[in-house]
């Protein structure tokens, strides 16, 4: 099958509708019927605002995270149709990829 893998960039404690983005966003993936989202916690990282985000012992909510998405063409235009009707932030790289399962 061919689509995109999506990686987006937030960090712990970005928030959307009272909830973590990072969660919101692979929960609304899953209801658009993508297969699969993983979240990944990142150690230290920057981004568009050049400072050093990293979560430390006691301060979590700086830490980077990834979520990952692989979709069709279809979802993925259905996903980022969703995050600009939300007016939700966030960067991403989009990168076009074969996907499928090995079983049968």
């Amino acid at each position: 099958m061919q689509g995109f893998q999506i990686t987006f960039f937030t960090r712990l404690d970005q928030k959307y509708d009272n909830q973590m983005l990072s969660e919101w966003l692979m929960l609304s993936a899953r209801e658009l019927g993508i297969r699969g989202a993983t979240i990944f916690a990142a150690s230290e990282g920057f981004g568009r605002d050049k400072k050093i985000h990293a979560g430390h012992f006691f301060e979590l909510g700086d830490q980077p995270q990834e979520i990952v998405v692989t979709a069709s063409e279809e979802q993925t235009a259905k996903l980022f149709s969703l995050l600009k009707a939300e007016k939700v932030d966030i960067s991403y790289i989009k990168t076009p990829v074969e996907f499928g399962t090995t079983g049968e």
